[in-house]
């Protein structure tokens, strides 16, 4: 054999190794997914989104891991988990426990609501009302739930409309009763506490409105005051927080009450960003994304106003507003509030 002939051969296997690496690189990006980190009560809308999204990419596999909003934080920061989006039940999660050093931008797209939901099978189910819920809840034969303030916005967001409720119905020493109860029925997030109210095990628990439309339960609606939903009452719920450990072991940070806001980001280090800049257009579009979270109870306020507005990608630019637009602000509440206009036209609020 020549040495031409061999030479040859050697540079056709070379290229027939490379050949088979970039199809296996190709593969393995492809089969690892879109890795979607989200708050649990985003559980049901998300699910439709990647659905419909799928359709579009049906190549792609979507992995989506729920959790409460602050350990899915801790999977990219503590971990080093990889992760192509992330979408937090509370935007001031991005800002305080990713940016700057895990992601640069915030995009806030949906609201919510804190409400007191239950089964038909609960105690006192036929007595419970928006006027009476805190004596019911601290009768001895009932138990309430809650979600862990530290791994879950909704936790502290239940012990933010407790301390409020105290001032709201001035009732001195309420908060320190309901928090000091029913501490073992504590849960990582918001809908572990679903399983112990379908079997019984609890009778009421705090959740956002949305996660009780989804699952078709019984709730009462708080008064706005306290509940974290309107804009208007911001200066009420900055009157209370919460102790929550910090970005480093052994440390603390205090937690204030803000209205419920919704977040997304694009950790720095996300492995698939094509990808996911083309799933995050898809999701805040309000005829796609947005109509499928509007269905499932969760008001869409894209665009809104953020002060990381120049650090998003271009391509999302046109969902969200640089701080200052109060015009445009403005008619997105206005929009928030016709739909959620229609919405109580739709539901029957006990």
């Amino acid at each position: 054999m020549s040495r031409a002939l061999k030479a040859i051969l050697i540079l056709l296997a070379v290229s027939f190794l490379v050949l088979l690496l970039t199809i296996r690189k190709k593969h393995n990006k492809i089969s690892s997914g879109l890795i979607i980190f989200h708050a649990g009560s985003l559980g049901f809308p998300l699910k439709q989104i990647c659905q419909e999204f799928g359709r579009h990419y049906a190549e792609v596999r979507i992995v989506r891991e729920a959790a409460g909003s602050r350990l899915c934080a801790r999977k990219i920061t503590d971990l080093n988990r990889p992760c192509d989006i992330i979408a937090s039940s509370d935007y001031t999660v991005i800002d305080t426990l990713l940016i700057p050093g895990y992601a640069d931008w915030n995009i806030k797209f949906a609201s919510n609501e804190i409400v007191i939901a239950f089964s038909e099978d609960s105690h006192k189910a036929g007595d419970i009302n928006k006027d009476n819920w805190y004596d019911i809840l601290l009768e001895k034969d009932v138990a309430f739930g809650r979600s862990d303030p530290n791994a879950d916005p909704c936790g502290y967001r239940a012990v933010f409309t407790i301390t409020l409720a105290e001032k709201f119905y001035n009732k001195p020493g309420l908060a320190a009763k309901l928090l000091a109860k029913d501490k073992r029925h504590i849960r990582p997030k918001e809908v572990d506490l679903l399983a112990l109210l379908e079997v019984g095990e609890l009778d009421y628990i705090f959740t956002y409105r949305s996660v009780a439309e989804q699952h078709e339960l019984k709730y009462i609606r708080l008064a706005d005051e306290i509940n974290l939903k309107r804009a208007e009452f911001a200066d009420i719920y900055k009157s209370v927080s919460v102790s929550l450990t910090g970005k480093k072991p052994g440390t603390r940070i205090t937690k204030t009450g803000v209205p419920i806001v919704y977040g997304v980001t694009m950790p720095k280090n996300a492995p698939n960003r094509k990808l996911a800049l083309a799933f995050l257009a898809f999701l805040l579009d309000a005829d796609k994304g947005g109509a499928i979270l509007e269905k499932n109870g969760q008001t869409f306020l894209v665009p809104s106003p953020t002060d990381t507005f120049d650090k998003i990608p271009d391509s999302l630019k046109r969902f969200a507003l640089p701080v200052g637009t109060e015009d445009r602000g403005q008619r997105t509440e206005d929009r928030g509030q016709k739909t959620e206009d229609r919405r109580q036209i739709l539901t029957s609020d006990l």
